[in-house]
């Protein structure tokens, strides 16, 4: 496990060569950051070089050399000290195969930028409600006084706090399972794993291997760190024998644990060395339902050990409106309310949405194939879903988990400003449009996050 312990201590004595792959947001943060170390980067990357791009100005006049348009042989043989992939690169990549056999050290941005930081780090990840919870543990602390750096995986890189940091407030990160198969070294101070659904399964190859990138987030805490696991899934719950850290759980079902959040007689409770006290009533939640209830008690058992106070935590619990892609509510129009959930890219994300509405969805699905079924949406479309709009790779496998559930109104669209038009023209007053595709983006959108806006804005244009 630590077996870059000493040639660590060197490469920070000594800064040398380092080589980014991968000219994306965490790409850039971790070319400043090492440059700005004394570290000799260069960046590669497939894509062309952008015709007008200030950050490529300001790193080269920081000495960062750049190689577009491919990674050329000779770079596997330069005295690079280590590599810092960008999350979404696979292993496989020939590139990174040939670099790990030649032994070179391989990271993630997050693992680079926890060498040069002692700011406390809260991480949370999970298959879904990352996003959420993230959002919420940071509102949380900032209703408690603290003034965090809230990013990772979502909105600014790791890097960048650590670049521009003079402070010691706490920093919570959302991370994926691809920055945390590059983490090394990485530990937080308190994490929370949420729970456990088939994702990303190209990447990983098995759904056992995407369980063991999550749980490394958990590989260098100790006795005092604490870690938050949910209660109501074996799969996160029976993995607590496995952790050095103090287990702190949550739970929307029972308090039945000594420490953590959990829910009792329709109250969200906080437990603590056995002794349970109210947080609020799960009527007063601002977000709706049941898997936001699961981020907010998620949320607050983290926050909690953060330091966060009772009523730092009741006050976001009660008046938080969610993130923007997850059931984010865009606008209403003739009495049917439109709700963008793009960020929902696998079905058990779709599912969750799905189940907060109690019926007349006219459902907007589809995109990658990744040779995912669909056939855990099917109870949650019989009786809930009246129409429905598919479109992207997935949208004939859609159109048939959608006629086995007795969807009566089922069309496919060729584009997402299709879709709205056709969703439109499906709903009736007292309906809801959900946009919560159940797929990745990538096969007509680059990121889920264009998608949603894109979303918002053919909703605006009716």
């Amino acid at each position: 496990m630590d077996r870059y312990g000493e040639p660590l201590a060197l490469w920070l004595r000594e800064p040398g060569h380092v080589l980014v792959v991968g000219y994306g947001k965490s790409g850039a943060a971790a070319a400043r950051l090492l440059a700005g170390r004394g570290f000799r980067v260069t960046v590669t990357d497939r894509g062309d070089k952008p015709e007008t791009d200030e950050g490529i100005k300001a790193l080269a006049g920081h000495g960062v050399q750049f190689v577009f348009g491919g990674h050329p042989s000779e770079l596997l043989h330069r005295p690079w000290q280590f590599v810092v992939k960008s999350p979404g690169i696979p292993y496989t990549v020939p590139f990174i195969e040939q670099l790990a056999a030649k032994g070179v050290p391989i990271f993630s941005e997050i693992e680079v930028a926890s060498w040069f930081t002692e700011r406390p780090i809260y991480a949370i990840t999970g298959s879904n409600g990352k996003t959420t919870t993230t959002t919420l543990v940071g509102e949380m602390l900032r209703a408690a006084g603290r003034l965090p750096f809230v990013g990772g995986n979502i909105g600014t890189p790791f890097a960048e706090a650590v670049l521009e940091e003079q402070t010691d407030e706490p920093v919570v990160l959302e991370v994926s399972s691809f920055q945390l198969m590059g983490t090394w070294r990485f530990r937080p101070r308190g994490a929370a794993l949420l729970n456990f659904y088939p994702a990303h399964l190209d990447y990983h190859g098995t759904f056992e291997a995407y369980q063991e990138a999550k749980w490394k987030m958990f590989s260098n805490m100790e006795q005092g760190d604490i870690a938050v696991l949910n209660a109501d899934q074996d799969l996160v719950a029976g993995g607590a024998s496995r952790l050095r850290a103090d287990v702190h759980y949550f739970s929307v079902d029972h308090v039945r644990f000594a420490f953590g959040v959990g829910v009792e007689d329709e109250d969200i409770v906080i437990a603590e060395r056995g002794e349970v006290r109210r947080l609020l009533p799960i009527a007063e939640v601002a977000l709706p339902g049941r898997h936001n209830l699961q981020n907010v008690v998620a949320a607050a058992a983290l926050a909690q050990a953060a330091g966060a106070s009772d009523e730092a935590i009741r006050q976001v619990a009660a008046t938080f409106q969610g993130v923007e892609h997850r059931l984010e509510f865009v606008r209403e129009l003739h009495g049917v309310r439109y709700y963008n959930d793009s960020k929902a890219t696998n079905p058990d994300a779709a599912r969750q949405a799905l189940r907060s509405f109690a019926h007349g969805i006219v459902w907007i699905a589809g995109g990658l194939d990744r040779g995912l079924s669909f056939d855990s949406l099917l109870p949650e479309l019989r009786g809930r879903v009246k129409a429905a709009v598919c479109l992207g790779q997935t949208r004939e496998a859609l159109r048939n988990t959608c006629q086995r559930a007795g969807v009566e109104q089922i069309e496919l669209a060729s584009s997402l400003d299709e879709a709205v038009q056709r969703a439109h023209r499906l709903a009736e007053p007292g309906d809801t449009v959900l946009l919560s595709p159940a797929c990745a983006s990538w096969d007509m959108f680059s990121s889920f996050e264009v998608r949603g806006s894109m979303f918002k804005e053919a909703v605006h244009r009716l």
